[in-house]
């Protein structure tokens, strides 16, 4: 069974970004899913200094490097991504476990506004090229006006669900490109 990972840039229970992922999810199929917890401290090189990485960040690092994929959805704060998602990725850029190497990551938005968030998933892709992660190109999901986007039971509209089903058709082939290339070298 595929492992995936899901990092939603909000915090809110209910937020668009983290039905977002939950419906990605559904649309892959057959997996086995953690919805990372970015509730971790403010990065803080004193701290880091003083204790090394906090428990939670080495939680993230783990659940990171154990996973076949990771999904990323992120809303759109003031043209950018937000703070927990960016402060997130700087403390996992921090670990001597590089988890994102050769990780295939698929990413999206669900944002307010019209554009659904496309300056946000800019600012992610951005903020990922330092790591060696596979971003899975393709098609582009910004989920507009997303809270009128899903339902009651939490599905996406339809004109979002085509788009998302390529995209996870994407990351499964570059998923099953990882296990090939994986038993290969064994």
């Amino acid at each position: 069974m595929t492992k995936i990972v899901g990092l939603s840039g909000a915090l809110r229970k209910s937020s668009t970004n983290r039905k977002l992922l939950r419906e990605a999810v559904r649309i892959y199929g057959d997996v086995d899913f953690v919805e990372a917890d970015l509730a971790l401290p403010l990065y803080d090189g004193d701290l880091e200094d003083a204790e090394g990485l906090p428990e939670s960040v080495k939680t993230l690092v783990a659940e990171i490097a154990s996973a076949d994929a990771v999904l990323i959805s992120t809303p759109e704060y003031n043209g950018g991504i937000p703070g927990v998602l960016k402060n997130a990725l700087d403390w996992i850029s921090r670990s001597d476990v590089k988890p994102w190497a050769g990780k295939p990551v698929a990413i999206m938005s669900a944002a307010a506004g019209r554009a659904g968030g496309a300056r946000a998933l800019h600012n992610l892709r951005l903020a990922m090229a330092p790591f060696p992660a596979r971003i899975v190109h393709g098609p582009e999901i910004m989920v507009a006006a997303a809270m009128d986007q899903f339902n009651g039971e939490g599905r996406i509209a339809d004109n979002y669900e085509v788009l998302l089903k390529p995209l996870m058709e994407n990351l499964r082939d570059e998923v099953h490109r990882n296990a090939v290339a994986k038993a290969t070298a064994a």
